[in-house]
């Protein structure tokens, strides 16, 4: 049961622009966004920094960004999270095989070792006390460009921020982004949690 219920989209019609920016990359508005409209210009900053670290002329491929925001997620327990990074990889061209590999990708013929040390970066980068050594940073400016890096260090801060919001809150998960990731990793055993109905 969520800690605040989401609000209808049409409380604060000054964000329309903002919602529709999540109408067209996940298909509706995330009920995070509807309880945070409560204070507009929190849900205006957000509207921004997404449209920013998932900015479609960036480097770094769409759908393995949100595959980044899923590991991190995964590091915080935010199961509303990883529901809606699935959906978003998915939605941005991300195999079935891929998204039911995310949790072993370390040992998966579906990633390349370029997106393992990525993945492994925003492991440690998430982790708190912070993980990251030198000599990763070092290896990963091997096989990653100086802009692909801060790319990928900003979807790993922006789900920092949204993993302390939505499992905070116990933001309700849609149907959709639930359905996408009982299919993927539901018999690995990931389930909603505080987030279901």
């Amino acid at each position: 049961m969520p800690r605040l219920a989401p609000l209808p989209p049409e409380t604060t019609p000054e964000l329309k622009p903002h919602f529709d920016f999540f109408l067209g990359t996940l298909g509706f508005t995330p009920n995070s966004v509807l309880t945070m409209q409560r204070r507009p210009k929190l849900a205006q900053a957000l509207a921004v920094l997404n449209a920013a670290v998932m900015d479609p002329e960036s480097d770094v491929d769409l759908g393995f960004r949100r595959l980044i925001g899923h590991v991190v997620s995964q590091v915080s327990g935010c199961r509303y999270c990883q529901a809606h990074t699935l959906l978003g990889a998915k939605n941005f061209g991300v195999s079935e095989a891929k998204l039911a590999d995310i949790w072993t990708f370390a040992s998966s013929p579906h990633y390349s070792e370029r997106e393992r040390l990525a993945l492994d970066f925003a492991l440690a980068a998430a982790s708190q006390p912070n993980a990251v050594t030198d000599e990763q940073f070092v290896e990963l400016q091997r096989h990653w460009s100086d802009g692909e890096i801060v790319e990928i260090l900003g979807v790993v801060a922006m789900f920092a921020f949204l993993n302390r919001w939505n499992d905070t809150m116990a933001t309700p998960l849609e149907a959709v982004p639930t359905a996408v990731a009982e299919r993927a990793l539901g018999a690995q055993g990931w389930t909603p949690g505080k987030h279901g109905a």
